[in-house]
């Protein structure tokens, strides 16, 4: 028992490190902060201040404290930190892990892996120099990383002759530029590293006017960030193991808890099965009856469904979103620039996709926090929102709902070139229109066929699908084209977006899972319409490419996708119904184009340029492929049908 209670009080003492990123402009001092940090508290191991004394003789310097931490001689003759260096560091309360970044825009990548494993941060800014580029591109990194626990420490305070003014002149730009990222810093202190002020106890003497904490007393407030259980359930499987005839699914739980009997639903596939045992390791003899946050186990089912490494289990209520396209910030860190068309490997959480970069959003400027606009590629240490897609559905939260599964890393060939977070602003969950709800309905076959109707009428029936901005002209032109029709002998119909809104679909508002529904919904009927015999255009700006794909495969084989084309300059300038001037003041929130994404069609049947063509051009367009794609086509052998009439096929 005693042996026991040594590894459980180890196992203990292990998790409750507190992993401490130190991150800022390169030369401010972070590396200095830490070794004299390490002298102040004793926690240098035997001789190494005898090494440190050498070291710094031999270049003829005084102590230079952050030689401790660099490693390698390359960082000596360089005087900047090129790897992360991890320490094993105590204070009387507490135990830590205190990684030490790279400062230099060139080991960017290692700044990142180092600050992704912290539970805090501490931001270094020179008292001097100030906010810095590099300074601001960490930050946005620790906000990106969703570190909340940060503090900064205002270094080199000697410099500035430990001057009040001049700090609280620094302090007040550091809290705005942090604060437009939603970063409260917890702390902001004055320290000179170097000679010690602050550190372990606080410098009255040239500092009088400074009564907060020092920064050893800032490190015993900091806490580990535990395991969410108090979040949804989240079991990436990341490996199948057969033994003998039983499967063995294994993985680490991400969020949640998980106990034996629960019922799991497996995305994407969205198959269910009940829990019938949870195993652990080394003990799997012992029976466990749950599992929480952090734990790595392995599961067996109740019946054998489909599934493999990169699927997630999580309970039926609270389920991840399942997309194909989803939305990123993204850090890029290759020095190849990224492109939209581009295509690499993205990993989310144990699973692996191919991805394309479907557009650049924006570029953010660090600097302002500025979105930039009309963004081509992005460089070597940018960071940008971006919009990816993937050809299978993804099971994914959004990084503000869950830190484990709305992370994604890009890969080309086998080196990362980008990673980021995960959002879903503007874009669907899925699962929805994908997870049918009745039970025990059977179809009815009509007795009269969809080549019967159109023998009769002399054309088929088919879907037109307009779709556009608002303000491309849409309406506008498929009243038109039906009236067009209409005087040629067609019967035909349209579906309008604001129309059907009144009627079947006033239940629906304009958040992304509404607008899919609607999308849905006129889809079902537009294939009624057609089946009738009827043309039926549709004026929707249906803005999720998903949404029209399914659209097509209800009646893949009459269904035509007409792009009408306007740039959102041109549809702001038209404006008819005033709702670009209302959304870009903020009065209608998630309006396609501008804070909701179209997605412009890839191979739209038709292309319609309201820009460049007029009303009549367009209208003349519209019919005659209308007509050219509805007419009934004689068959190669003339053949007369049993009522001697001539049998008709498309």
């Amino acid at each position: 028992m005693a042996k026991n209670k040594t590894k459980e009080q180890s196992v203990k003492l292990e998790n409750d490190k507190v992993r401490i990123v130190i991150v800022g402009h390169v030369d401010h001092g972070k590396s200095t902060l830490i070794g004299r940090l390490l002298y102040d508290t004793d926690s240098l191991p035997d001789g190494k201040m005898d090494e440190l004394k050498k070291a710094s003789e031999k270049r003829g310097e005084v102590i230079e404290w952050s030689y401790l931490l660099d490693a390698f001689q390359a960082e000596r003759d360089q005087a900047i930190t090129i790897d992360t260096t991890q320490i094993q560091f105590s204070t009387d309360k507490k135990n830590f892990v205190i990684i030490d970044a790279p400062g230099h825009t060139e080991f960017l990548k290692n700044m990142i892996s180092g600050a992704a494993q912290a539970d805090a941060a501490i931001l270094v800014v020179d008292a001097v120099e100030g906010l810095q580029e590099q300074t601001r591109r960490h930050a946005y990194l620790l906000s990106l990383l969703g570190l909340r626990q940060v503090a900064v420490v205002v270094n080199k305070i000697d410099k500035i002759d430990f001057s009040a003014e001049k700090y609280g002149a620094l302090c007040k730009k550091i809290v705005d530029f942090l604060g437009g990222m939603n970063i409260r810093p917890s702390e902001i202190l004055p320290i000179s590293a170097r000679h010690g002020h602050n550190m372990t106890v606080l410098s009255d003497n040239e500092m009088p006017w400074y009564d907060g904490k020092t920064l050893i007393q800032l490190l015993n407030d900091l806490e580990p960030r535990r395991p969410s259980i108090a979040r949804p359930l989240r079991f990436p499987v990341q490996d199948v193991y057969r033994l003998e005839e039983k499967r063995i699914f294994v993985g680490r739980i991400e969020s949640g808890i998980l106990r034996k009997g629960d019922t799991l639903l497996f995305s994407p596939t969205n198959e269910k099965a009940k829990v019938t045992a949870i195993e652990e390791w080394p003990n799997p003899d012992i029976e466990t009856v749950e599992a929480h946050a952090g734990q790595s186990i392995g599961i067996t089912l109740d019946k054998p469904i489909f599934v493999e490494r990169g699927h997630v289990a999580s309970h039926e209520e609270n389920a991840p979103m399942l997309s194909n396209v989803f939305r990123t910030h993204l850090f890029w860190l290759s020095k190849n620039p990224m492109k939209v068309g581009d295509t690499f490997k993205a990993r989310l959480h144990a699973a692996e996709y191919n991805a394309t970069i479907q557009s650049i959003d924006h570029l953010i400027d660090t600097e302002t926090l500025v979105e930039l606009e009309d963004s081509e590629r992005v460089e070597k240490n940018q960071i940008a929102k971006v919009t990816i897609r993937v050809r299978d559905m993804v099971a994914l939260d959004p990084y503000s709902d869950n830190d484990k599964t709305g992370r994604i890393v890009l890969y080309d060939e086998h080196s990362v070139v980008g990673g980021g977070t995960i959002f879903m602003d503007g874009y669907a969950d899925q699962r929805r229109t994908l997870t049918p709800k009745s039970e025990n309905i059977y179809k009815v076959d009509h007795l009269l066929s969809y080549d019967r109707r159109a023998e009769r009428n002399g054309y088929y029936g088919g879907i037109f699908w307009f779709t556009g901005l608002s303000g491309s002209g849409k309406s506008t032109l498929a009243m038109k084209v039906e009236q067009a029709l209409f005087k040629k002998g067609y019967h035909t119909y349209v579906l309008d977006g604001d129309n059907v809104r009144h009627g079947l679909n006033k239940d629906l508002g304009f958040s992304p899972d509404d607008r899919s529904e609607n999308i849905r919904r006129i889809s079902e009927v537009a294939g009624l319409i057609s089946d009738a015999g009827t043309i039926c255009i549709t004026a929707f700006i249906s803005p999720y490419r998903s949404d029209r794909k399914r659209a097509r495969d209800i009646k893949p084989e009459r269904f035509h996708e007409i792009y009408i084309k306007a740039s959102l300059d041109a549809c702001e300038d038209r404006d008819p119904k005033g709702l670009y001037k209302k959304a870009r003041k903020g009065e209608i929130k998630q309006f396609t184009g501008i804070d909701s994404p179209y997605e412009t069609p890839e191979n739209p049947d038709l292309v319609v340029d309201t820009e460049a063509n007029d009303i009549e051009t367009c209208i003349a367009q519209i019919v005659n492929y209308i007509e050219s794609n509805i007419a009934v086509k004689k068959n190669d052998n003339d053949a007369q049908n049993e009522n001697g009439e001539k049998a008709l096929a498309i």
